[in-house]
């Protein structure tokens, strides 16, 4: 069957800008490129705690049979969804099939045509798909900048009072909510806003707070407990942001996500979050798994202990060698090494795959061009 034409020459200029993506199989390689930050994914403890709980529950079924709203929302689903509130310290919560359903399904139903959106320029993609979804309009600030933020929220402030003075024909004018949109820690980067004066922020120009904890969960958290409850729980600001997006694909190990917020926002959800209403739920198998972990991550804190001493021995060893400079600054899992051109990222982290250590090239444009990079993931399980 023919291929279009127009199809294969973007495929060429991905080939010749050494940006050609591949799927790569297992290796045995030492793992600085996985999410896998505590774990968890690789966890036979875990493994078997899942297995005896559906084993006691006399639970046999290998699907969910259909959305959550026909048929899918089997008993596992509020126990799970109970505990991950209690656990974020959070009204309700709200479980999605991935991380990207639950961005496309938030973004692309909450914010109104009346609305305003401001995002990080580099918050990622599943946020921008869900903010190219919405009807609200959308503009993004400078990576980080609070500065860049509050000028814009005053700007677009004044620019709506303006728009209610102004003569107009319809009754039906709606208020304008601003929604500031960010993520605790980058994927790419490895960095953090400073989240207490964006909270400071939103709450000085009523704005609602929107974070992305994806690379947070089982990093960051309460350092009293057993910590991993992200960095909004570490920096007590729970109470401030209107909703905190969680995905279990990282530091839980598992699969899925969950929105955190009030209950009148799970309601909403489940009411007009399209990612949410037209698919099947997960399998009673994926929610034991995540119940599992969570209770794991509760009970047993060595796991991130040993995480934050590799995290604290890495800082200290790029520091000493005196490559400090190219490295993104951050205190997260994730340690960016910026080293320009697809080429030369590449073959660096061939020369270092050769050498026995798994760690992957970022290529643009996954990547701004000039910012490709080493992404060295790190973990609990890497020895000094």
């Amino acid at each position: 069957m023919k291929f279009p034409d127009n199809l294969k020459s973007k495929l060429e200029v991905r080939r010749q800008n050494h940006a050609f993506r591949m799927l790569s199989t297992e290796n045995k390689r030492v793992d600085f490129s996985s999410n896998d930050y505590l774990g968890f994914a690789r966890s036979g403890t875990i493994f078997q705690k899942t297995h005896q709980l559906l084993y006691d529950r006399n639970i046999a079924i290998n699907g969910a049979t259909g959305s959550r709203l026909i048929s899918g929302n089997h008993n596992l689903y509020p126990e799970t969804e109970d505990f991950i509130a209690n656990f974020h310290q959070s009204q309700s919560a709200l479980i999605f099939n991935s991380g990207y359903d639950a961005n496309v399904g938030f973004f692309s139903s909450v914010p109104q045509r009346s609305d305003i959106i401001l995002y990080d320029e580099l918050c990622h993609a599943s946020i921008r798909d869900g903010i190219k979804l919405s009807n609200a309009k959308s503009y993004k600030f400078a990576h980080n900048d609070c500065e860049d933020l509050e000028k814009k929220i005053i700007r677009l402030q004044a620019n709506y009072i303006a728009d209610e003075n102004a003569p107009s024909t319809s009754n039906n004018r709606q208020p304008t909510t601003i929604y500031i949109v960010t993520e605790s820690v980058f994927s790419m980067d490895g960095d953090s806003p400073n989240l207490e004066t964006i909270a400071a922020i939103a709450e000085q120009y009523q704005c609602l707070l929107v974070l992305d904890e994806a690379h947070a969960l089982g990093v960051f958290g309460n350092q009293n407990t057993c910590g991993g409850e992200g960095l909004v729980q570490q920096l007590n600001l729970q109470d401030k942001v209107f909703a905190r997006i969680i995905t279990f694909g990282k530091g839980l190990g598992c699969h899925g996500a969950a929105i955190l917020g009030s209950k009148l926002l799970s309601d909403y959800l489940i009411n007009f979050a399209r990612s949410f209403i037209y698919t099947t739920g997960l399998p009673p198998h994926s929610l034991a798994t995540i119940l599992t972990a969570y209770k794991q991550l509760q009970e047993e804190n060595q796991a991130v202990e040993k995480l934050r001493d590799n995290i604290l021995h890495f800082s200290q060893t790029k520091n000493q060698l005196g490559l400090k400079q190219i490295f993104v600054h951050g205190k997260s899992a994730i340690q960016s090494a910026i080293l320009p051109g697809n080429d030369c990222v590449k073959q660096l982290a061939f020369q270092l795959q050769q050498k026995g250590f798994d760690v992957k090239a970022i290529l643009s444009p996954t990547v701004p061009e000039g910012q490709e990079r080493l992404r060295i993931c790190l973990h609990s399980y890497n020895s000094t």
